[in-house]
């Protein structure tokens, strides 16, 4: 849907700028929704597909379950992130798997700890 009110990812958004990220974002449906709330911001980029958002990004978060989303090219996933990380928010892949191709994985729920150096979102500019 491209109705964006009640989105967890506006909660999201929020809450990493205010931890200073930049968000890229890409959702197949509601981009025209996001720039009509956000507006222009140097701290949003909206992307033209999935995996233009993963350029100069620190981490991958998925905040949404489109179809498309479900089978990425993990291979350019880890070649485009400056950091292998994925944060799954819909809990749609395999977290050993993903793990065995190298990649440090979050799933929302799954009982993951982040270590008390620091949270993940502090340090990262993220894509979701």
């Amino acid at each position: 849907t491209d109705d964006v009110r009640e989105a967890p990812a506006r909660r999201l958004m929020a809450s990493l700028w205010e931890a200073g990220a930049i968000v890229q974002a890409h959702d197949p449906e509601a981009m025209p929704a996001i720039a009509d709330v956000y507006g222009s911001r140097d701290d949003l980029k909206l992307c033209e597909n999935e995996y233009a958002v993963l350029n100069g990004a620190d981490a991958l978060v998925l905040a949404t379950e489109w179809p498309r989303y479900r089978h990425p090219n993990f291979d350019t996933i880890r070649k485009q992130l400056s950091s292998p990380v994925i944060v799954d928010g819909r809990n749609q892949y395999d977290a050993a798997w993903l793990r065995n191709l190298g990649f440090t994985y979050y799933g929302i729920g799954r009982g993951q700890r982040v270590s008390k150096r620091g949270r993940v979102m502090d340090t990262l500019r993220l894509a979701s």
